[in-house]
């Protein structure tokens, strides 16, 4: 086992001459971070009740695609957040697929000014959880005998905005 070297040097002076944070016993306004602890598929179910009749359709079908988020704490930093997506894709007044999937992850999110936690969670965390979850989605419906659904991007600060306006509303 070796000794790590200590450093010796003195604190190196800022612009203004002031020595660094280090040296006055002031530490540094820390900086929010976001940390992905795990993600996981929660639920998945796709159904292709017409099958095989449902491959013949000549007409495109209609698709209804819905999108929810969920979080809950897990510990004080700690967060499980759910993205909830539903497809449903109809022809001929008969439903050619469902999909419903749940893909979940777990996040860490230290040092967010109170006001900006909420929105960190339910905006920033199915940000990076969409991306994934799009892809099971696609890989699910060619699975399922039919070209790949491939979702547009979702803005998820828009969403999030609609929900606070609707609780807004709903306590007025």
């Amino acid at each position: 086992m070796t000794d790590t070297p200590k450093s010796t040097a003195a604190p190196e002076a800022t612009e203004n001459g002031a020595a660094g944070a280090g040296a006055t016993g002031q530490t540094p306004q820390e900086q929010p971070s976001l940390r992905i602890l795990g993600q996981y598929l929660k639920d998945l179910s796709f159904e292709n009740p017409n099958a095989p009749h449902s491959f013949n359709q000549e007409a495109q079908p209609d698709i209804a695609v819905s999108v929810n988020v969920n979080a809950r704490p897990l510990a004080t930093n700690d967060f499980e957040v759910e993205l909830h997506l539903d497809a449903k894709a109809t022809a001929a007044d008969k439903v050619a697929f469902a999909a419903e999937l749940v893909y979940a992850g777990t996040f860490r999110l230290e040092n967010f000014p109170q006001q900006l936690l909420h929105p960190a969670v339910l905006i920033e965390c199915p940000r990076i959880l969409f991306p994934f979850a799009r892809q099971i989605l696609a890989e699910a419906t060619r699975n399922g005998g039919f070209p790949p659904l491939m979702l547009d991007p979702i803005d998820f600060a828009a969403m999030y905005q609609r929900r606070m306006q609707q609780q807004t509303v709903g306590e007025a």
